[in-house]
């Protein structure tokens, strides 16, 4: 079973930048959906942006235009850049991977992401 392992978290101010990496144990070529999700504070874990099989991207409409999710096959890794980011987007973010052939997603450990002056 792949393992996840998110990096990239951290202490932030209002309109500066991350970019958060997930690093899986073995291969992503061959997968149903790699994506990203989000739980803050009272508030339960939403999807933030998700690559659907084929290549389409899909993002929460209050991460539009601010966040891109990409992945590397080479590096077996999907990234989450984050731009603008506001004290809403504060949360514990966590990777989801869902392999060809898995008859689940995995989800990664997660890292905070505090957006604060």
């Amino acid at each position: 079973q792949v393992q996840l392992v998110e990096s990239g978290g951290g202490l932030v101010q209002p309109g500066g930048s991350l970019r958060l990496s997930c690093a899986a144990s073995g291969s992503i070529f061959s997968f149903n959906r790699l994506g990203w999700y989000r739980q803050g504070p009272g508030n339960q874990r939403e999807l933030v942006a998700a690559i659907i099989r084929g290549g389409s991207t899909n993002y929460a409409d209050s991460v539009k235009g601010r966040f891109t999710i990409t992945r590397d096959n080479a590096k077996n890794t999907v990234y989450l850049q984050m731009n603008s980011l506001k004290p809403e987007d504060t949360a514990v973010y966590y990777c989801n991977v869902w392999l060809v052939g898995s008859s689940r997603p995995r989800w990664g450990q997660g890292t905070q992401v505090t957006v604060s002056s």
